[in-house]
């Protein structure tokens, strides 16, 4: 059988390797298909797109992009869309913007409270791409504010923490509305996220597929057989797709594995067919 990872974080985001080294990594691990799901960019696409070139690993255009249903956040995944697409590329520019406003609301709080840090420390820790709040750990965990990355957002950087400073929100309907005006299809991230009990969640995706939802990422590292046998069902009744993704980010999450850490977590690639025809591919 086929595998794939559409589920990948590169040094563009938060990941800690590059475009072309997860298209290595990806090949090597025999992978068929990836997308690299950077937050709220989509810079890495080309760069994978000129690697996949030279290796048998087919690439999907990807970005993960925060949003809320109501005082709910969850993450969206944007699949298949053009990712040349000039409205696209503005709204992102304008979610990044509102990124930089909380990096500089959270540096303000940590010199507040006697944490000497600047923006030129933060840029050691992001030298392309979008700057977040894992950047801001890693600064903390090198000035030895923290000893891990876990310590930093539940001190910190988590609702809640410390140092925690909220970003302008995004609502569902719009994020939707942007990747499906490029030609594009979201998906809910990690849909246990938002609801453990799954109670919730039909209820939940009835709203997200009338505002356009068209899958669930019902594979991921930490789910159990059992678990996604119930989201794959669920998504089978909403007549939704089903994908699914390591949401692999390289040195930073030593116990992720891009492609699945083991075989029953494994992504079949029939559910990429499926996207793809979905799609008109």
């Amino acid at each position: 059988m086929e595998y794939i990872d559409l589920h990948l974080h590169s040094s563009f985001s938060d990941g800690t390797m590059t475009p072309a080294e997860l298209v290595r990594e990806a090949a090597k691990k025999c992978i068929r298909g990836i997308a690299i799901t950077d937050h709220d960019t989509i810079e890495g696409i080309d760069e994978a797109l000129a690697e996949s070139n030279k290796n048998q690993v087919e690439i999907l255009a990807g970005v993960e992009i925060s949003a809320y249903l109501d005082d709910m956040p969850m993450h969206l995944l944007g699949y298949g869309f053009h990712h040349k697409d000039p409205d696209l590329q503005h709204n992102l520019e304008k979610i990044q913007e509102a990124r930089n406003e909380r990096n500089e609301g959270i540096l303000a709080k940590l010199n507040s409270l006697g944490i000497q840090v600047t923006k030129d420390d933060l840029k050691m820790y992001s030298r392309s791409g979008q700057t977040g709040r894992p950047h801001i750990a890693s600064l903390l965990i090198k000035k030895k504010v923290v000893s891990s990355m876990d310590e930093a957002f539940s001190r910190y950087l988590r609702k809640g923490g410390l140092a925690y400073t909220e970003r302008k929100r995004l609502a569902a309907a719009d994020a939707i509305a942007m990747i499906s005006a490029a030609g594009g299809i979201a998906v809910l991230a990690h849909p246990l996220t938002m609801d453990q009990t799954m109670v919730t969640l039909p209820s939940v995706l009835l709203r997200l597929k009338e505002m356009k939802l068209q899958g669930v990422e019902a594979y991921y590292p930490i789910y159990s057989a059992t678990v996604r046998q119930k989201i794959v069902a669920l998504c089978q009744h909403m007549e939704l797709l089903v994908t699914g993704g390591s949401d692999f980010h390289g040195a930073t999450r030593n116990g992720t594995r891009l492609g699945g850490n083991n075989k029953s977590q494994r992504v079949p690639y029939e559910l990429l067919a499926a996207l793809k025809k979905r799609l008109g591919n």
